[in-house]
């Protein structure tokens, strides 16, 4: 655990009787979503952020936290120690072991991806029976969970819903598929034959990413960095061989639309949501088309296609769009950014300047 900040609120208060502090905890705090995410809630007021991540978080997001920790989520000791300390009230599970180095160590990325969403499940339905109020869970799933079979099926299924052609065939992406599954199972039936069931401890919701794209963290090993790595070489001067074919077509969305579509999920009315895993999704160019954008706004970047084939096949198996109705329909996704205006009022302002410093 760091050491204390001046002014940081301790764990337990006098003038609460020494009961716990309520917290809501962010785990995988220092990776791409976590950054913008604990930015985004600070600025909504939330004064109560418990960080938890394997590296030490930069000053600037610890500065934001009520506490961070160091530690894996697979540490059950660790976790006993958080629920010690404080009342868990809502989580943000978002770490993970990514796509590509999954597919080098399935095994470890299995006990990370699927054993300590568990941990965390438990750990929140503990917290639900301690506190007798029920625990919000999110959960940022993956494109990943779907496998489509050929490049033919593919572009005939055009926008894929929630529950087609789920038949991952990447270790992440069976991790994300039965966490989902864990996640309703912990929801809507835990414990379902004991005499002691407490029902509704856990209020699980999940969204389903696509590629993400971020102007403030470099791309760290997803499959679908293509994109991002595109860009930044493009932005750094760098050459860039990108890694699948050009006519390579996923769906993408920005980091920003990505934050806000995760806190407009948590907060909205339980009574309006028709299913507990959404598809989201903004905008779904070819890889050529990233390339173009990349050349309109620095034009003396080099970027090549050299296709490595097994990361092809498992981009190759994912939508080349999803349905994202469902989303709309029951809490408002409405993301701010298309192709052009990623480019033009996000991704190219603030990457030349990260790169001008």
């Amino acid at each position: 655990m760091t050491a204390p900040t001046p002014g940081r609120t301790p764990a337990t208060s006098p003038d609460r009787g020494g009961r716990r502090n309520t917290a809501i905890l962010i785990t995988g705090a220092g990776g791409e979503v976590g950054h913008g995410l604990i930015s985004s809630l600070h600025g909504l007021g939330h004064r109560n952020i418990v960080a938890l991540d394997v590296k030490k978080l930069r000053r600037d997001q610890r500065e934001l936290c009520q506490d961070s920790f160091e530690g894996d989520i697979c540490d059950n000791s660790l976790l006993e120690r958080l629920l010690a300390m404080y009342e868990i009230t809502e989580i943000y599970h978002l770490a993970a072991l990514l796509s590509t180095r999954a597919e080098f160590t399935p095994e470890t990325a299995h006990a990370v991806n699927v054993g300590g969403a568990l941990n965390l499940l438990r750990l929140a339905t503990e917290q639900a029976r301690s506190h007798g109020e029920r625990v919000k869970f999110i959960f940022p799933s993956s494109i990943a969970v779907y496998g489509l079979p050929d490049l033919e099926t593919k572009f005939r299924a055009g926008a894929v819903k929630e529950d087609e052609y789920c038949r991952p065939n990447t270790m992440y992406g069976c991790n994300k598929l039965t966490c989902e599954n864990l996640g309703r199972y912990y929801a809507d039936h835990y414990r379902q034959l004991a005499q002691d069931r407490i029902e509704g401890l856990l209020d699980f919701r999940s969204l389903r990413f696509p590629g993400l794209i971020s102007s403030e963290t470099l791309p760290s090993g997803g499959t679908s960095d293509f994109a991002s790595e595109m860009i930044h070489a493009g932005a750094s001067g760098k050459s860039y061989a990108c890694f699948v074919r050009q006519d390579t077509r996923i769906p993408f969305m920005t980091m920003p639309d990505a934050i806000d579509a995760m806190l407009k999920l948590a907060a909205a009315e339980e009574s309006k949501l028709t299913r507990c895993v959404y598809n989201v999704g903004s905008f779904n160019p070819s890889a050529e088309q990233i390339k173009d954008q990349v050349m309109r706004y620095f034009p003396d970047a080099e970027i090549t296609f050299e296709p490595d084939l097994p990361r092809q096949e498992i981009v190759d198996s994912w939508p080349a769009d999803v349905d994202v109705s469902a989303a709309k329909d029951d809490w408002g996704f409405a993301p701010v950014h298309d192709l052009s205006r990623a480019f033009a009022d996000y991704l190219v302002p603030r990457i030349k300047a990260r790169y001008a410093e």
